[in-house]
């Protein structure tokens, strides 16, 4: 009997340590979700960072910072990052991804920081009442969406697009 007792704390220990958060599962996603966005705009040169598909789409520079600026919305509205500067300059390849960099680098410290109960909290959003667990899904969502365009532009340009970061 000693032995099962063991056994059962043992295993009860070992599957507790191995439990993770959403708000861990995030943060390791977004680190994820970073590093291949970076790694899509450093594949596009900058004389095709101007590039649309189609006079209706965005650029791919405005697609970057359209990701940037909804990141430093969404963040600073619903987490509580600080206020940034950016630089915005049209065309300038190196600028658009440090600024990305930054964004998704000041919404992470503020998610850090966030009480993992207080992800619960419901706020007012564009599309209705939502949960800040909610927001943090849609924020996702969003780079994901635009991202998947850009890997578009990036065939569309005859340029191999980088593996997939995510796993």
């Amino acid at each position: 009997m000693k032995i099962i007792s063991f056994i059962v704390i043992l295993i009860s220990g070992i599957t507790h340590g191995q439990q993770t958060t959403y708000k861990k599962s995030f943060l390791e996603k977004w680190n994820n979700s970073q590093e291949y966005l970076i790694a899509i705009a450093e594949s596009m040169p900058e004389g095709s960072f101007d590039y649309k598909p189609a006079p209706r789409e965005m650029s791919f520079i405005e697609q970057l910072i359209h990701i940037q600026e909804n990141i430093d919305w969404i963040s600073t509205k619903y987490f509580e990052a600080g206020n940034r500067e950016v630089s915005i300059i049209e065309n300038d390849k190196r600028r658009t991804i440090e600024n990305l960099k930054n964004s998704f680098n000041n919404a992470k410290k503020a998610i850090i920081k966030i009480d993992e109960d207080d992800l619960d909290e419901v706020v007012g959003f564009f599309a209705g009442p939502k949960s800040k667990f909610q927001i943090l899904g849609l924020l996702q969502d969003h780079v994901t969406h635009h991202r998947g365009q850009l890997i578009v532009y990036l065939n569309l340009n005859d340029i191999k697009p980088p593996a997939y970061i995510g796993w």
